[in-house]
C-alpha cells in the first residue's frame, strides 16, 4: 500500500511542472486534474488502510494515478505525451468500475463485470488503435500510420460505447438504490454523487462525439464533479469513524435496559442504519425468529447481510444489516458485545413469543382435526344408522299391507313405527349437535335462522354476513350461537334473546343478548371456556357480560380470514 500510495503522489505531482513547462496548458484545466486524482489517491489510501480486506482503496487509488498519468499529454515531452494520451480515457472506465464496486470493492453480477470490461475494453483498447493510427496530437511515440477517417470512425465508436456504458451504470446505482432503501444517509450521499459524476461524463462523451457546444464548459464542471465523490466517499468513512464512538452511547442506553422492540432501535441508530433488523436464535427449533416469534431467513447478498452474535460462546443472535456494514467489522462486533446480554434478554423473550405461537397453531390444528371428525361422523349418521331407520320403517309399512286386519298388530306396528321415528329425531339431534349439515350447505345465516327457529323461547334475528366465510369461521360463529341459546334456555329466566351477526372491517361480530337474571358464572363448566378455546383458536376475541338482574350478553370477534 505505500508503495501505490506514493507512486500515485508522485504521478500527480509529476504532471503539474509537466504541464506547466508547455506554454499552451490551461491553468485551470491543469487544477482539475489535480482535483480529480489526488482526492481519489488520499480516499483510496485511507479506505485500503481503513480496510485492507476491502478492493475498494486499491481501485480508488489506480483512479488517482490513471488521472496523473492522463495530465501528462499536457507536456511537450514525446515520452510523457504518450504515457498521458494512452491514459486519456481509463479515468472514465476506472470510475465506471469505482461506482459499480461500492462500497466493498466487488463487482456483485455478471452484468456488471460485463460492463466494465466493455468500459475498459474502449478506453484502453481503442485508445491504442486511435494512438497507432495518428488519432491523437501532436505525433505519439506508437503512431504507425496517419489515417483520419479510420480515427474518426473509431474514435465516435469508443465515445458512444462510454456514454452507453456510464448510462447503463446509472440504471443500475438507481435500481440498487430503490432496492436498498432506506439505507445508512452517508452511503446515500456516495451512491448520489457517483451517479450525478455518471451523468456528467456521459454529457461530456456525447458532446466530444456529436460537436455539441460548450465543450471546455462541461469537461470543467465534469472534472470538478467527478473530484468531489471522493470527498463524499471520505465524508462517509468519517460517519463511519464517528459510529464507532457511538458505541458508547449504546451502552449508557443499554444500561437503562430498554425494552426488545427499543433494543432494535438503539442498534440501528449506533451503527447509522435504519435498515437493520434483529433476528433470534432458538436452539431448540433450530431457526431464527423476529421479536414476535415469526420465522426469519438470514441474507446474504448484493444488498444485504449477516453478522452474528454470540454471548458466553453460546450462539443468540443476528444483526441484519446493510452489505457496507460488512467492511466496518470492528464496529460490528463492538456493537454485538455492548448489546450481548439486552440480546440474550430479548431472544428470551421471543422464544416465548414462538412457544406462543406454536400453542396456538397446535390448537387451532386440534380443533381443526376436531371439526373433519365431527363433520366424519355425521356423515356416517347420516348415511348409515339414519338411512337404515329410515329403510326400517318402509319395510314395517310394506310389511302391515300383507298383515291381517287385527287391531292389536296394527297397534303394535304404530308403535314401532313411533319409536323409529323418535329415534330418528334423537339421531338428528345428535347430528346436529356433532356437526350441523345445514351450516356446511347453505352457510352461516341459514344455520343461524334454523336455530332461532328451533329456540325454545323468542329469537330476534339481525343478522348481516353477506357470503359464505372460510368454515372454521363459521362453525366457530354458529357453536357460538348455538350453545349460548342453550345457556338462556336453561339457566337465564329469559323472555327473549337476540342473535346479531355483523361482518365488517374484516372481522365478524357475534352477540347474543337475553333479557334474563344475569349473574352467570363464567368459571365453572366447560361450555363457556369451550366457546371462549374455539374462538381463540381462530384469532378472535371471546367476552361476556352477566350483571345481576340485568341480562347477559355474549360477544365473540373473530377474523374473516
Amino acid at each position: 500500500m505505500p508503495a501505490a500510495a506514493t507512486l500515485a503522489v508522485a504521478a500527480a505531482a509529476a504532471s503539474i511542472p509537466l504541464a506547466l513547462a508547455a506554454g499552451h496548458a490551461d491553468p485551470v484545466r491543469v487544477f482539475l486534474l489535480e482535483w480529480v486524482g489526488v482526492p481519489y489517491v488520499l480516499a483510496g489510501v485511507i479506505a485500503w488502510w481503513c480496510r485492507p480486506q476491502s478492493g475498494l482503496g486499491p481501485l480508488m487509488v489506480a483512479g488517482g494515478l490513471a488521472s496523473a498519468f492522463s495530465g501528462w499529454q499536457l507536456a511537450e515531452s514525446a515520452g510523457a505525451y504518450t504515457v498521458g494520451a494512452a491514459f486519456d480515457i481509463v479515468p472514465a472506465a476506472l470510475f465506471l468500475h469505482v461506482c459499480l464496486a461500492f462500497p466493498d470493492g466487488r463487482l456483485r453480477s455478471r452484468f456488471d463485470r460485463a460492463l466494465v470490461g466493455v468500459a475498459y475494453a474502449a478506453a484502453i483498447g481503442l485508445q491504442v488503435v486511435k494512438m497507432t493510427l495518428g488519432g491523437v496530437e501532436p505525433a505519439n511515440l506508437i503512431e504507425v500510420s496517419r489515417q483520419a477517417a479510420v480515427v474518426a470512425t473509431v474514435e465516435d465508436v469508443q465515445l458512444l460505447t462510454l456514454t452507453a456504458a456510464c448510462l447503463a451504470g446509472l440504471v443500475v446505482l438507481a435500481w440498487r438504490r430503490r432496492l436498498a432503501r432506506p439505507r445508512r444517509r452517508s452511503l446515500a450521499l456516495v451512491v448520489d454523487s457517483f451517479a450525478l459524476a455518471l451523468v456528467m461524463v456521459a454529457l461530456l462523451f456525447m458532446t466530444a462525439t456529436f460537436g455539441w457546444p460548450g465543450f471546455d464548459e462541461i469537461q470543467r464542471v465534469t472534472l470538478f464533479v467527478v473530484g468531489l465523490s471522493p470527498i463524499v466517499f471520505l465524508l462517509g468513512l468519517l460517519d463511519a469513524r464517528l459510529a464507532r464512538s457511538s458505541i458508547g452511547d449504546l451502552v449508557l442506553q443499554l444500561r437503562r435496559d430498554p425494552a426488545p422492540p427499543d433494543l432494535r432501535d438503539a442498534l440501528a441508530g449506533a451503527l447509522r442504519d435504519p435498515s437493520l433488523d434483529l433476528a433470534y436464535w432458538l436452539p431448540d427449533f433450530q431457526t431464527y425468529v423476529d421479536l414476535e416469534g415469526h420465522p426469519v431467513q438470514l441474507r446474504d447478498d448484493a444488498e444485504r447481510a449477516s453478522t452474528l452474535i454470540e454471548r458466553d460462546g453460546q450462539h443468540v443472535a443476528a444483526l441484519l444489516h446493510d452489505r457496507a456494514l460488512a467492511d466496518d467489522r470492528q464496529l460490528l462486533d463492538a456493537a454485538g458485545a455492548a448489546a450481548g446480554m439486552s440480546l440474550d434478554n430479548a431472544r428470551l423473550h421471543a422464544d416465548l413469543r414462538a412457544r406462543v405461537e406454536e400453542l396456538s397453531g397446535s390448537r387451532a390444528r386440534v380443533i381443526e382435526a376436531g371439526l373433519k371428525e365431527r363433520q366424519r361422523l355425521e356423515r356416517n349418521l347420516h348415511d348409515g344408522a339414519q338411512q337404515r331407520l329410515i329403510a326400517l320403517s318402509l319395510r314395517l309399512s310394506m310389511l302391515e299391507k300383507h298383515l291381517p286386519p287385527e287391531r292389536e298388530v296394527r297397534q303394535e306396528l304404530d308403535a314401532a313405527r313411533g319409536e323409529i321415528a323418535r329415534s330418528l329425531e334423537e339421531l338428528r339431534d345428535v347430528a346436529r349437535g356433532i356437526h350441523p349439515a345445514v351450516l356446511s350447505g347453505h352457510g352461516l345465516e341459514v344455520a343461524v335462522e334454523s336455530l332461532a327457529a328451533r329456540a325454545q323461547l323468542p329469537v330476534r334475528l339481525r343478522l348481516d354476513v353477506r357470503g359464505r366465510l372460510p368454515e372454521r369461521i363459521e362453525v366457530a360463529a354458529y357453536y357460538v350461537v348455538s350453545e349460548s341459546l342453550a345457556n338462556v334456555a336453561k339457566h337465564a329466566g329469559a323472555g327473549e334473546a337476540t342473535v346479531s351477526l355483523e361482518r365488517s372491517d374484516g372481522r365478524l361480530v357475534v352477540e347474543v343478548v337475553d333479557d334474563g337474571v344475569g349473574g352467570a358464572d363464567t368459571e365453572r363448566g366447560s361450555g363457556m371456556r369451550g366457546l371462549a378455546d374455539r374462538v381463540e383458536a381462530v384469532g378472535g376475541r371471546f367476552r361476556v357480560w352477566t350483571p345481576l338482574g340485568g341480562g347477559t350478553r355474549v360477544q365473540a370477534e373473530i377474523p374473516c380470514v
